[in-house]
């Protein structure tokens, strides 16, 4: 099963759902604004693509953050912030099986279907 997680009203996440549906592709959708954050996928996703992948870094929460937090950033702390602040977290964040796709990227999602 494919679960793409985010945030429902980001731009990216609504051409992810219309590439999904597009393609005929069943997926669950995890809000991380309703249902918070899935802690062992957020954990996979740093392990597997490092922080640097997982954290937004050209969004509003990734600037909000003080030059201390972003200098001694490391997959603990992104951990920490994700869990509080998941609008940080890239979208979309998409797990299937053991495959966890950070982004969007097409090439990926037709891997998946």
């Amino acid at each position: 099963m494919i679960t793409i997680y985010g945030i429902k009203n980001c731009d990216t996440m609504k051409k992810t759902f219309a590439w999904f549906e597009g393609h005929d592709v069943a997926f669950s959708f995890h809000d991380y604004k309703k249902q918070g954050v899935d802690e062992k996928v957020l954990a996979k996703a740093i392990k597997e693509h490092g922080w640097e992948t997982v954290i937004n870094k050209r969004g509003t929460t990734w600037r909000q953050l003080s030059e201390t937090q972003k200098s001694q950033m490391d997959d603990k702390s992104a951990m920490v912030v994700a869990l509080e602040n998941p609008s940080i977290i890239k979208r979309p964040l998409i797990a299937s099986g053991d495959v966890i796709i950070i982004g969007f990227d097409v090439d990926a999602f037709a891997r998946l279907a």
